[in-house]
Parts: C-alpha cells; sequence; structure tokens
C-alpha cells in the first residue's frame, strides 16, 4: 500500500467512533409508546416521568431526583435555585455547559487549576482562589472520577459557599459504598445520547431535601404553583414521556452495560500496560462507570498526542480530544484573569496530551486489539 492510498480515509462502515449509544431493542419499546398514544399525556409530569424519578432514586440511593430536558438546563436552574450570585470557582478541563451556565445566569466564572492524576479541581487551588465575591464552587467529576469531596466540602463550609457539582459523568458512580451524587448541595447529571445512561436527551438534579425539590419543580415549569398562580421566574425544563419511558427501559438493562464497559476498561489496560508514553486515566474498579477512557500521551510516546489522534482518525478511529481546547481558551472566556494559562499550568498540559479512546458496550474485544495495535506501532 503507498503512502498515498494509508492517507484514504477509512469507509464509513468501518469507523470506530468514541462513543455509541446504548439502544434496547425496538420491540421492548413499543409497548411504553402506545400507552402514550392511548393516555394522550405527552409532558408535564405524567406517569412514566413520576415512575422514572422514582425508579432513579431508588437505584442511584439518593432521597430526591427532578428531571429534566436536559443537562444545561438542569444546571441552570440548580444554580437559580441556590440563589447563586458573583462568583463561581470552577474547572476549565470541561464541557463548555458548565461554564455557560454560569453565563445564563450573569455569573461570573473563575477558573482554577486541576489535580493531575485525577482531572478534577485541585482543592488547595480552590481556597486561593476565593474573594468576598465568590458564593459557590462548581467542580466536576471528570469522566466519571469523584473530585476530592471531602476536602471541597471543608472549603465551602469553612468559607461559607454552596457546592454544585457537575456530575454529568458520574451516573452510578459509587464511593465508600454511597453515591458520589449524595454531595454538595446539589449534583446535576446528563442523560444525553453520549452518556452510560441517557433518555435521547435529558438530565437531573439531586437534591437532599423535599422542600428544595418543591422548588426546583417549580423552577422547572415556569415558576408555577396552580392555575393561576406564579411563583417564580421559571424555565420550561420538563423532561417528556417519551423520553422518560425510554429512561425506565434503559434503567432495566444498565447494570449490564456498566458491566460490559468494566470488561471493555479492562482489556484496554491490559493491552496498553507495556506502551512507554501511554498513561491512562485512574483505575477506579469497581466504583466507576467507565463512561469515558481517556490516555495521556506523553513527551516519551514517540507520536505527538495529535499526530496520534490523526493517525487514529485516518484509520477510522475517531477518538477525541476530550477536552480540549480548555474551556478557558473559548472568546468569551479567555480575557478573564483567571483563564491565563500562567493560572493553569496542569490544565493546560493535560489538555494537549489527553485522547479519550472508544468506549461502548458493542465495540468488541477486536476493536480495542485493533485500536491498541495502531497505538503500539507507533
Amino acid at each position: 500500500m503507498n503512502a498515498q492510498s494509508e492517507n484514504v480515509p477509512a469507509p464509513a462502515a468501518t469507523l470506530i467512533r468514541v462513543t455509541q449509544p446504548h439502544l434496547p431493542p425496538l420491540h421492548d419499546f413499543i409497548p411504553y409508546l402506545e400507552q402514550i398514544w392511548e393516555s394522550k399525556f405527552l409532558t408535564n409530569g405524567g406517569q412514566f416521568h413520576q415512575q422514572l424519578e422514582a425508579a432513579l432514586c431508588d437505584y442511584l440511593g439518593v432521597a430526591h431526583i427532578s428531571l429534566f430536558a436536559n443537562g444545561t438546563v438542569a444546571l441552570m436552574t440548580a444554580l437559580q435555585a441556590l440563589g447563586i450570585e458573583g462568583e463561581v470557582i470552577t474547572t476549565p478541563y470541561s464541557f463548555v455547559a458548565t461554564s455557560h451556565a454560569l453565563l445564563w445566569n450573569g455569573l461570573q466564572p473563575v477558573f482554577a487549576d486541576i489535580d493531575p492524576v485525577t482531572f478534577n479541581l485541585d482543592p488547595a487551588r480552590i481556597e486561593a482562589a476565593i474573594t468576598p465575591r465568590t458564593t459557590a464552587i462548581m467542580p466536576v467529576h471528570c469522566y466519571g472520577i469523584p473530585c476530592d469531596v471531602a476536602a471541597i466540602g471543608r472549603i465551602a463550609r469553612k468559607h461559607g459557599l454552596k457546592v454544585i457539582y457537575d456530575a454529568a459523568h458520574a451516573f452510578g458512580v459509587r464511593q465508600d459504598g454511597a453515591s458520589i451524587l449524595r454531595h454538595g448541595d446539589l449534583s446535576v447529571l446528563s442523560f444525553h445520547a453520549t452518556k452510560v445512561f441517557n433518555t435521547f436527551e435529558g438530565g437531573a438534579i439531586i437534591c437532599d431535601d423535599a422542600a428544595t425539590k418543591r422548588h426546583i419543580d417549580l423552577l422547572r415549569n415556569f415558576g408555577i404553583h396552580d392555575e393561576q398562580t406564579v411563583v417564580a421566574a421559571g424555565i420550561n425544563g420538563k423532561m417528556n414521556e417519551v423520553s422518560a419511558a425510554f429512561g425506565l427501559l434503559q434503567l432495566r438493562g444498565i447494570d449490564a452495560v456498566l458491566a460490559q464497559r468494566r470488561l471493555i476498561a479492562a482489556h484496554y489496560r491490559r493491552l496498553l500496560a507495556d506502551i512507554p508514553g501511554i498513561d491512562p486515566m485512574p483505575d477506579l474498579r469497581d466504583d466507576a462507570n467507565n463512561s469515558y477512557f481517556a490516555v495521556l500521551v506523553r513527551d516519551t510516546y514517540p507520536l505527538s498526542r495529535d499526530a496520534l489522534h490523526q493517525k487514529l482518525h485516518d484509520a477510522g478511529i475517531h477518538a477525541r480530544r476530550y477536552f480540549y481546547p480548555l474551556i478557558s481558551h473559548f472568546p468569551m472566556y479567555s480575557a478573564m484573569p483567571s483563564a491565563a494559562p500562567a493560572n493553569l499550568p496542569h490544565a493546560n498540559v493535560i489538555a494537549n496530551q489527553v485522547i479519550c479512546l472508544p468506549i461502548y458496550p458493542a465495540l468488541s474485544a477486536q476493536d480495542v486489539e485493533r485500536i491498541v495495535g495502531l497505538i503500539a506501532s507507533s
């Protein structure tokens, strides 16, 4: 094969994308749709919406959950629910929705650097970033790796700050035998199609008490208290019945999905162990959901991160440099003092080294071996 033919993109049929949604058999979903068609109840807290909230509380081991149309609206509403003002310390190493939710609420993001091992906010850098205008911390459990919740909790109590966890990656993640979602004032999940548990589009806010849930539910539905009374400036954030029904069906198979992801991640680790310069993300064993499989391409590897990314892409392996660039590099954030590269040394290094390799339940062992074979052959 000549050099020119090697650069021809792989046919679409052979492409391996970084993720692929798990979909149950279509015929299993039909009975749910038939019930929706019969009831004519499409949204506004129907039977499937109520059933899914209860089922998720039970599965996740949390007290209260409020379903949303997507994770971004859930983040925006969480900030509204707690009345956050001023500055919020957050991470530059995340999807842009984390910081966009702050801007949409008229808040000032303040970026702090990450821990280079866990990719999560470094508690010491959080404390150093606190000013008289700081009212909250919004950490991210990056790739489903738990933040240092104990340290963040101590800092929040010491300085009188609220904590809203962006837990978009952390569905089903447990620590010390209990859900990671139990930490902070609120935790926010995403049920987007790319997540380990999806409802096509969707999200949720987790809270500890019934009064907070009632307030969140009001905000989710325009602030409507009854037919004649509106008590808050709410938004339309409701999850529809089709998505809720799909979530109930997905929940039936989630344990098998997580088990398969665990097997794939373990296979990656075995094969990558002897490749110098390729460092996989921390191994959390049975507490992980393996929502992503990130590796760092170090200077000791023969290719640069971008060269490896291109090599995989040319072979039909659509891995992602995720998260790159940092949120702090985008125009609406880059002029902020906290976005300066000197303030975020670890985040900048990791963003320039990371590749997320494909991982999803249908990914075969042979595909994993093909991917790692390409990495090893450089």
